[in-house]
């Protein structure tokens, strides 16, 4: 590391040391991305930091690096999976007291890293909504309870999100097991005892267990009594399902504040409405089973996403965005860059053409028992008389009016040759797509303003309300629209190599404008497809948001266009991978493949829409 290095690297420097050497791990690999925090074998992957290093979001990194080296210090894989209980709800808190285990021992040794990992709680706690919760509710059970193992191992109170659960949950808690928590004290150096003495404590909250055989093969009796009283089957305890359920529960707590917060995270208007299960412990009365029927990440539903003030949001067409004499400058450029992969691309496109008008010509239907004679099959009449004759009858084959829709992020991150790359791509679609008939609209989306902007002006003179949504100014950008020819935007297309113009990504608020303009048009079938490089980014949102807050909202748009919506959605990731949010997706690493990816994928949705159509359509055959 230079001595010129901006304070930023000099912090990822220093963060990823300290989790080596806490680790003692030489070779781990530690990336720093805006994608929820994880650890996946030898690769460790943080929160971004912020340019400005405010100290609460310092604590918040160091915390998610320090939580991660204790479990590679002191945390066996195997032994875990093997001692791991099966169920329902017994992995997960047994998940969730050897987590308490690891990061205990390293907080009674280190006082400063108790402090971080403090703040990484907090934040964690915060983001899935435990400080607005006031009743005692199953999901926040296991929280508590391991708060209160922690507490009685570290001597650390509960952060502050979750004191208020915390002392609901205590009392209920502490009458059940409280007399074991001196046990897990005294075995918190062995991972395999610690794990048996949390499996009894499983067991003293009357939550159903499912322990393997004994390795001699000799039945447990209190085991056997215990699957008695469950509903179930206990020939399902194999050793291949308990590994498998092991590894899906690492997965799942790797990926903590990830994907398990945001789908329990849906705004009501796209949310089912939730029942609480019947005979449910909802008022918390002792001595009643806790049997949860839901997802224990389930925190209350709400419209969390807002726009602090959209006042200053833009939509504008490309060519008001700069003169006309700049704008045909950049179409220049983007016409020297488009001579050098005019062949490969060229190629793409008449594949791509001819793909499609192959679906726009006549085609024949065979073995129909009335039409012209299908002298092709004579040979069967002749070599047996008794075969009857065969006909065949010519038609056209229905292609549906079909508008696509390209939505490029036009964010920094894009700069040189990817939105290069994008813009040529874009170009050669349209002239191609136009031939064939199909509509074409290229969008583009970003923020006025680095760092908020006017929105964010504004939000400074009101006080600097806690929590204020989306703090930064939107732009969104119509390159072309699907009704004005391609020679009419050519030249726009130029403008995505302008200087200046990427900036930021809003995408769940831009994914929501390109599917409310597709769904303004009247095309048969509508085809959605987003070009990005990564998750949201912005900075001035994200300082003052929950961490995930662009991220959620981006997903709960990607669900409801997938399941809810006729618009048909594929995405292509440029260097990071999007198959994690939408359902149909593709990722490449090298953006000279993205012209041929485009072209590939819309082929495959045209691909598609003949065979269903094909399916569809009868045919009279004859018997033999």
């Amino acid at each position: 590391m230079a001595d010129s290095d901006s304070p930023v690297e000099q912090f990822k420097y220093a963060t990823g040391a300290a989790l080596r050497a806490i680790a003692e791990k030489e070779d781990i690999e530690v990336s720093y991305s805006n994608e929820p925090s994880g650890l996946t074998g030898e690769r460790a992957r943080l929160p971004f930091p912020s340019r400005d290093l405010p100290p609460e979001e310092v604590a918040h990194v160091r915390g998610e690096a320090d939580s991660m080296a204790l479990k590679l210090r002191h945390h066996n894989p195997e032994t875990h999976a093997k001692n791991m209980p099966s169920g329902d709800v017994a992995p997960m808190l047994y998940e969730a007291l050897e987590e308490a285990r690891c990061e205990a021992l390293g907080a009674r040794k280190m006082p400063g890293l108790g402090d971080n990992l403090s703040a990484m709680l907090e934040e964690r706690y915060r983001r899935l909504g435990l400080h607005r919760i006031d009743d005692r509710t199953e999901a926040t059970m296991p929280e508590a309870l391991r708060m209160m193992v922690r507490e009685h191992l570290t001597g650390a109170p509960p952060p502050r999100a979750a004191q208020k659960v915390c002392e609901l949950w205590e009392p209920w808690l502490r009458e059940r097991v409280g007399k074991i928590m001196n046990e897990l004290e005294d075995r918190i150096n062995d991972q395999t005892s610690y794990g048996k003495t949390v499996c009894q404590l499983i067991k003293d909250l009357e939550i159903d267990i499912e322990a393997e055989a004994p390795d001699d093969g000799e039945p447990d009796p209190a085991e056997d009594e215990q699957e008695s009283d469950s509903d179930s089957d206990p020939g399902q305890d194999s050793e291949g399902e308990a590994d498998e359920n092991a590894e899906a529960m690492a997965d799942a707590t790797e990926q903590t504040g990830g994907e398990e917060d945001f789908s329990d995270m849906m705004p009501d208007d796209f949310a089912d409405d939730s029942q609480p299960a019947d005979g449910g412990d909802e008022d918390g009365e002792p001595g009643t089973p806790w049997r949860p029927q839901h997802d224990l990440s389930n925190v209350p539903r709400e419209p969390f996403y807002k726009a602090f003030t959209e006042s200053y949001d833009e939509l504008i067409a490309a060519d008001e965005l700069c003169d006309p004499d700049e704008l045909v400058r950049l179409r220049q450029m983007l016409d020297q860059q488009l001579l050098n992969l005019q062949g490969v691309i060229g190629k793409l496109a008449n594949r791509l053409q001819r793909r499609l008008m192959a679906k726009q010509m006549r085609s024949w239907e065979f073995d129909l028992e009335e039409g012209l004679l299908d002298t092709a099959r004579l040979d069967r009449v002749v070599t047996n008389p008794l075969y009857p004759l065969s006909f065949k009858m010519e038609h056209d084959t229905e292609f549906r009016d079909t508008v696509v829709t390209l939505l490029i992020d036009n964010s920094g991150s894009m700069r040189g040759r990817p939105i290069t790359i994008a813009a040529m791509s874009a170009d050669i679609l349209a002239r191609t797509l136009e031939r064939c008939g199909v509509k074409v609209e290229i969008l583009g989306f970003t923020t006025r303003a680095w760092k908020g902007g006017q929105s964010r002006e504004r939000w400074i003179q009101d006080g600097k309300t806690a929590n204020p949504g989306r703090l930064n100014d939107l732009r969104h950008i119509v390159y072309k629209s699907a009704d004005a020819p391609w020679r009419r935007a050519r030249k726009n297309l130029g403008l995505m190599l302008r200087e200046g113009l990427l900036k930021e990504n809003i995408d769940g608020e831009a994914l929501l404008w390109a599917h409310e303009r597709l769904l303004g048009r009247s095309e048969q079938r509508r085809i959605l497809m987003v070009i990005s490089d990564g998750a949201p980014v912005d900075d001035s949102t994200l300082s003052v948001n929950p961490g995930n807050y662009l991220e959620r909202h981006l997903r709960d748009m990607i669900e409801f266009i997938e399941q809810r919506s006729p618009v048909e959605l594929v995405a292509i990731g440029i260097g990071h991978d999007v198959t994690r949010y939408y359902k149909r997706a593709v990722t490449i690493v090298d953006v000279d493949q993205l012209g041929g990816t485009m072209m590939e994928q819309l082929a495959d949705l045209f691909d598609d829409d003949t065979r269903e159509l094909q399916n569809k359509r009868p045919r009279r055959k004859i018997s033999a």
